[in-house]
This record gives C-alpha cells, sequence and structure tokens, in this order.
C-alpha cells in the first residue's frame, strides 16, 4: 500500500557522477587535508601533490572544483550536495578516529612503561633494605 508513495532514489547525472567521483577519489588519498567551517557551511578540501581544491558551500550547495588547468563552480541538487558532505564528513570522523587510537596507544605505552619503571624501583628498594637487614643482622 504505501509502497505507491515510497520515492525512487534519484539518481545522479553524468556531471554529478564525475563530480562525486572526483571527491571520493581525493578523499582516498591520505595526503589530501580536509578542513571545514561548519558554522559558515563550507568544507575544504586540498591535494597539493594533485594540485586539486574543492570548494563545498552546503548553504549554497554550492561546490567549486579547481586545478592547475580548470575552475568551475556550480550549484548543484541539495540531495547530492548533502551526500557528498556525508562522504566528506565520514572520511574527516574516520581520519579522527585514527589519530585518537594513535594517542591513545601512546598514553598506553606511555603509562605501561611508567607502571613498569615504578615495579623495578621498588623491587629494588626492597631488595636493597633485606640486604641492609641482613648486613645488619650478621653483624649483630
Amino acid at each position: 500500500m504505501f509502497s505507491v508513495f515510497k520515492k525512487k532514489p534519484r539518481a545522479y547525472s553524468k556531471i554529478e557522477n564525475h563530480i562525486f567521483g572526483i571527491i571520493t577519489e581525493l578523499l582516498k588519498i591520505g595526503a589530501t587535508d580536509i578542513n571545514c567551517d561548519e558554522l559558515g557551511g563550507k568544507y575544504y578540501l586540498s591535494n597539493e601533490e594533485q594540485h586539486f581544491r574543492v570548494t563545498i558551500f552546503s548553504n549554497e550547495s554550492v561546490i567549486r572544483l579547481t586545478n592547475t588547468r580548470d575552475s568551475v563552480a556550480e550549484k548543484y541538487d541539495k540531495f547530492f550536495v548533502e551526500n557528498v558532505l556525508k562522504a566528506v564528513k565520514e572520511e574527516k570522523h574516520r581520519r579522527m578516529e585514527l589519530v585518537c587510537d594513535s594517542i591513545t596507544n601512546s598514553i598506553e605505552k606511555m603509562a605501561e612503561r611508567l607502571h613498569n619503571v615504578l615495579i623495578e624501583s621498588n623491587e629494588e628498594e626492597v631488595k636493597k633494605s633485606k640486604d641492609e637487614e641482613d648486613a645488619y643482622l650478621k653483624s649483630v
């Protein structure tokens, strides 16, 4: 009954497919910087090696692509721009998780090292005290 009212997913145009492909390929490259001004609704991708820059103006549904030869800024369907932003945000989140995991691992290693140093230091203190006590008992 409700299937009549169900919207079919909107297919991308050829241009949108290419734009989405360019952006997702840039996101796959670790050297691509992802920056954003969430209050202004602007997202920036920059890859110096590929000489590529992408600016997404989410409030206006405009995407600007620039490389050394070409530059184009066009208004796209809001649905399309939201999907592009979803891909950008997911990659940004994934990268942030990698950084957080790296920081957590570093802290864990540091804490383990400090813990082991403290255990060794305490064991040496106990041994030193026992040796001093044994020496005292022998002298008495």
